[in-house]
This record gives C-alpha cells, structure tokens and sequence, in this order.
C-alpha cells in the first residue's frame, strides 16, 4: 500500500485491479486494510481525466458566484427531497450550524404518486431543482454524477472481492436505482462564520463518499492518534467508508469521524462530495463473512444519539430530517409530530 511520507491516509490505484494478478491481489488486500485501519484513503487511477474535475469545480465556482437571489430560487426549504441551495449556517451536526453552503442534487427520477406512497421515505425520491441563471450547471453536474456511480459501483465491488464475497454481492441492492446524492460545497473564509466548524464531526451514513477537493485544505479525519489531515492531492479522490459498509461488513470495515475546519480568513475552500447508497427500498445486505474474517468483525458501532436502521430510507431520512430542520418542519410536519 503506497502511503507517501507527506500523505497522513494510504494511496491506492484502482488501475491495479486491470493489472497483474499479483497487481489485483494486491490491490485487494491494500482496499481491505486501509478501509478497516483507517476507513479513508486517497484513490488515483480511477480513470477520470483532470481537466474534467476542473470543469465540475468550475462549475461549481460559477453557482457560487451567482446573486443569492439566483441562488435562493433554488432553495432546499421548497424540495421535500432535500434537493437545491443551503445558505451557510442552514446545516446543521451535532446540534451545532455548519458554516459553509451547499447545493445538492440526486437521480433524476419522478415523485412517487401519493397514492403509492406508503413509507415516508418515499418523499425523498423526485427531481432536482436547477438555477434558471446558470443552464450549465445541470449538464456538468449530472455528468459528474454518472461519471462518479461508475466509479463507485466499481470500487464496490472490488470491496466484496477483498472480503472474500462474490463481486456481484451488492449489486442487487445498487444496480436498478442507488442514491446517488452529490453535492458542490463553498466554505468561507473564519472572517465571514462566527465559529470554525465547516462541517462539524461525523460519520457518513450511506456506502461510499468520493471527494474532490480544491487545492484548500480543511478536512481532517480522527485517528488514534489524534486528527490528521486529509491534504488536497491533484488526480486524487478522498474515499471513505460510510456506516451503510460498516453494518454490510459486521463492523469488519470502519466507517471513520471526520470534520472540516473553515479555511482562514480571506480564503475559501471548495469540494464536491458524491455518495452512494442502496437503492431507498433496499435493505443494508449482510455479508457472510468467512470464519476468518468474521472473528475480526466486531460488530457495527452503536451511538444511542444516532440509532441506525438497516432499511436504507429510514436510515436517509433520519439523517435528512436531523441535518435540515427547516426542509423538516415544511415538509414533513407530520413525522416530527409523530415522533415528537
């Protein structure tokens, strides 16, 4: 596993697993031990040209740029999805604001018809909203989107290999309609937020999360030594496990606590996250682990404040409801009445 002496997380190429059989193999046992030593770790190889994820940072840059009229026309408070803009301090983890804003998409698909819709989770299925000001930025953004499934869907599988399971062992779950959620994020410079906290301390609740940062640092990832930082690598992609594997795997692989710092004053930091999840209907699959593996697998940590479900919608409509109170109280209403 290549770990260069600057780098605080491992490098892995996904090319390796085109290479040689000894390539592949150890490709595979690297994917295994820096997802359960570390659960983050920088991805190169993946195929995506550098001059690509320039475009989709622009892009980014560009909606950024725009009048926040344009950008409120496209506000997340007006999609019972959880689809559009976020204003900085909007967020929220751990009780506490998040001082960056956001502007989140998923797969275009139609609302379900109210008729059929049974389980709540079923709202967060529906299109996107797009700002009327910037046409461009759906193309780059949905491209980016496909461009990212390919690549996770790939790593996935390689995840099954490297657990001794069948590679096609999530496909079921992933194949016919995953979550697909991405999202471009702007982190002001600490002279425009009254705390540091750019994204506060978490876990990520789905499979996988792809990151592409900018060239600005911030993110930090705990260890046992203490937070490390995640340094922006060009060519690269921040790739961490999400709770979703953790259970999948029994607790083998581990999904990780991280934050983001805000840059300091006079800068600002851009990334552009991407998630992958079963589809909303699907159940977290549990993976037969060999006897070997399973006397390493210490079982899924629990924390009483976030319970997680094994039933992907109820588990990413918690995390929906508790992340953006005001999209809650506007559109569901009566879940937090039920609840309450």
């Amino acid at each position: 596993m290549s770990q260069p002496p600057s780098l605080n997380l491992p490098l892995l190429t996904l090319s390796d697993l085109d290479g040689s059989p000894a390539r592949r193999a150890a490709f595979l046992r690297d994917l295994r031990a820096a997802a359960r030593d570390v659960g983050f770790f920088y991805l190169n190889g993946h195929g995506i040209a550098e001059a690509q994820a320039a475009r989709v940072l622009a892009a980014a840059r560009d909606f950024f740029a725009l009048p926040q009229a344009d950008k409120r026309a496209v506000d997340m408070v007006q999609s019972p999805h959880f689809r559009g803009y976020t204003a900085a301090g909007h967020e929220i983890t751990r009780q506490q604001p998040d001082w960056r804003e956001q502007f989140d998409i998923g797969a275009e698909r139609p609302p379900l018809a109210a008729d059929k819709v049974v389980p709540v989770w079923a709202r967060l299925q529906g299109p996107n909203q797009w700002p009327a000001a910037l046409p461009a930025l759906r193309p780059a953004l949905l491209a980016w989107q496909a461009e990212l499934t390919t690549v996770s869907i790939r790593l996935l599988r390689a995840f099954a290999e490297a657990l001794q399971q069948p590679a096609d062992s999530f496909d079921d779950a992933f194949l016919a309609a995953p979550i697909q959620h991405l999202k471009i994020i702007r982190y002001p410079g600490q002279e425009q937020t009254p705390s540091d906290q750019g994204v506060g301390a978490h876990k990520d609740s789905g499979f996988l999360t792809l990151l592409l940062q900018d060239r600005e640092a911030g993110l930090q990832v705990e260890t046992a030594s203490g937070w490390v930082d995640a340094l922006p690598v060009a060519g690269t992609f921040i790739v961490n496990i999400g709770e979703a594997l953790e259970l999948a795997s029994n607790g083998y692989l581990r999904a990780t606590v991280h934050r983001v710092l805000s840059p300091a004053a006079g800068r600002e930091r851009l990334s552009v996250a991407f998630f992958l999840g079963p589809r909303l209907d699907a159940t977290v699959p549990l993976l037969p682990l060999t006897p070997e593996l399973a006397r390493e697998a210490p079982g899924p940590a629990t924390d009483p404040a976030n319970p997680l479900f094994y039933e992907t919608g109820f588990n990413m409509l918690k995390g929906r409801l508790r992340s953006h109170p005001e999209v809650a109280r506007r559109h569901y209403a009566d879940v937090l009445a039920a609840s309450a």
